[in-house]
């Protein structure tokens, strides 16, 4: 059952009451929410708005169905931001998985390859778009990386914290407990695919919310429903991100 969790949620439902609708067909019994945040905020690149995640709790608070809301994120150590980003987020309500940001540092170096060698750019760029890539390309890039690395600097940092196994195990942990109905899934990614073929053959429910366009294969051959979270954009997004 729906019931506003604030004033702004109410005077929302009133104005756009077809996406309260749809979230009461998809919340219709006891429901968890998974959300892979180092996932999801990828999605504001191609939403051009952003995620307010306060006011997603909010709304998901406005369901009398949604019994836990998981999130995933990690911690980025010795970031202040990132560190106080926690306990706000368990101040708001969720049940929050952490752990530390890996920074992988990934070279750039090119002082001891030929100009055309593909070496350092295999670490950036698929092998099947390498393969396309021509002589004068390679050279081209490698050249930025040498200015790059007469200005001192010969690898750069790229974070990694993936949360797939703990939300897998989470997902099926929930669900051999036998008290959920509804698994809404806020990811894309195609690790996923195996537990919600297992919930829904089982007969309970699997709901993927994402952006238009960007499930993984694996994840949409699971025939899934995928709810387009630009049908709730009003709901949850920062108020600067509305006309």
């Amino acid at each position: 059952m729906f019931k506003p969790n604030t004033p702004r949620i109410e005077k929302l439902a009133k104005l756009f009451p077809k996406a309260i609708s749809d979230l009461e067909k998809i919340f219709n019994g006891p429901t968890n929410i998974y959300i892979d945040w180092s996932n999801v905020i990828h999605w504001q690149d191609k939403l051009r708005w952003h995620l307010d995640l306060k006011r997603m709790k909010q709304l998901f608070d406005s369901f009398d169905t949604v019994k836990s809301v998981k999130i995933y994120t990690g911690t980025l150590e010795g970031n202040r931001q990132s560190e106080d980003c926690i306990p706000e987020l368990k101040a708001m309500g969720y049940d929050v998985s952490t752990k530390p940001v890996k920074l992988m540092k990934m070279s750039i170096d090119v002082s001891s390859i030929p100009k055309d060698s593909p070496v350092i750019l295999r670490s950036f760029v698929k092998k099947s778009l390498l393969s396309k890539l021509d002589i004068e390309t390679i050279e081209y890039l490698n050249n930025k990386f040498e200015t790059f690395n007469k200005q001192g600097i010969l690898y750069i940092e790229e974070p990694k914290c993936n949360f797939d196994v703990e939300m897998g195990r989470d997902m099926l942990r929930d669900f051999d407990n036998d008290d959920v109905k509804n698994y809404i899934l806020w990811s894309v990614d195609s690790d996923f695919a195996g537990p919600v073929n297992q919930i829904r053959n089982d007969g309970k429910n699997a709901v993927v919310f994402a952006t238009s366009g960007k499930v993984s294969t694996e994840l949409d051959e699971t025939g899934t429903f995928v709810f387009d979270v630009k049908k709730i954009k009003e709901f949850i997004c920062w108020s600067r991100d509305l006309s």
